[in-house]
């Protein structure tokens, strides 16, 4: 049996939990041709453990798209992602998969588990932040994205110890007043440049400004206030800067930031999707 045959399959937590008949299927096509390992972490570190410690078996994530990220994450930090290409099955509902459905990646579990072993590698950029944070397929950030509460950025929600400060702070203060209603469409301010270049200054409400993975570089996408044209430009390159602003990195949000560059990293990393 041949090194390309040897698998280390990591299997998500919630994958298990969400749906553990696609789990079983997948490791039974796997377990049938290939010699295979497989590993149940408990939570994120020993998720990241496992990968790193692979050795010279190939990397199956069996999960979600936040499985997914998880482990380009790890092997980035491990300086990993340009040894072997990573597969992934796919396991969860419709948008929890949408990432990995649009890498090209087959959402049934048979299916992805047939291009794990039948498949061939296929070099993908990645978008490499200014925190070492990784981004597969998007960025964006819309004008009211800055609004959005620091519960809603955590992977986990507010723990149960936020919650007992947030009670205490309810029973010592007074009252807090009704909040303010959302903003309106294009009242963020930011400034965006894209290889040194302004695309948008802070002077102007900005509606939407969006960074995507393409083909050696970042396609850069700012929308101004109403009635602008959008500015659509390709760049290596895309720094955001202004007041605090959160922003939607594939399926996270993170912030609040006053200020992040997107860097492309053109191949960075492989994925294994079905053979043309």
């Amino acid at each position: 049996m041949s090194a390309h045959d040897q698998l280390l399959v990591v299997i998500d937590p919630v994958a298990r939990r969400f749906d553990g008949e696609s789990v079983r299927i997948a490791k039974d096509v796997l377990c049938a041709s290939a010699d295979v390992k497989i590993c149940l972490p408990d939570g994120p570190g020993e998720f990241a453990r496992t990968l790193e410690r692979r050795g010279a078996r190939r990397p199956v994530v069996i999960g979600d798209d936040r499985a997914l990220l998880r482990a380009v994450s790890a092997l980035h930090r491990a300086r990993g992602l340009a040894d072997e290409a990573l597969s992934v099955v796919p396991v969860g509902d419709g948008a929890s998969v949408e990432l990995a459905r649009s890498l090209g990646v087959p959402t049934g579990a048979v299916a992805a588990a047939r291009a794990v072993l039948d498949g061939a590698a296929r070099e993908l950029d990645l978008l490499v932040d200014d925190s070492d944070g990784v981004v597969l397929g998007a960025v964006r950030i819309p004008a009211t994205v800055s609004r959005i509460s620091a519960a809603a950025g955590s992977p986990g929600g507010a723990s149960v110890w936020d919650a007992c400060r947030s009670l205490v702070r309810t029973l010592v203060r007074p009252a807090p007043l009704p909040p303010s209603p959302p903003p309106r469409s294009g009242v963020g301010r930011l400034r965006v440049e894209a290889d040194g270049v302004l695309l948008h200054d802070l002077d102007e409400p900005v509606e939407d400004v969006r960074v995507r993975t393409g083909d050696g570089a970042a396609e850069v996408i700012v929308r101004g206030g109403e009635g602008a044209d959008p500015v659509r430009v390709l760049a290596e390159a895309v720094t955001v800067s202004g007041a605090d602003f959160r922003y939607r990195a594939d399926t996270r949000i993170t912030g609040p930031v006053r200020k992040r560059t997107w860097t492309v990293r053109a191949g960075a990393w492989s994925l294994t999707l079905p053979a043309r």
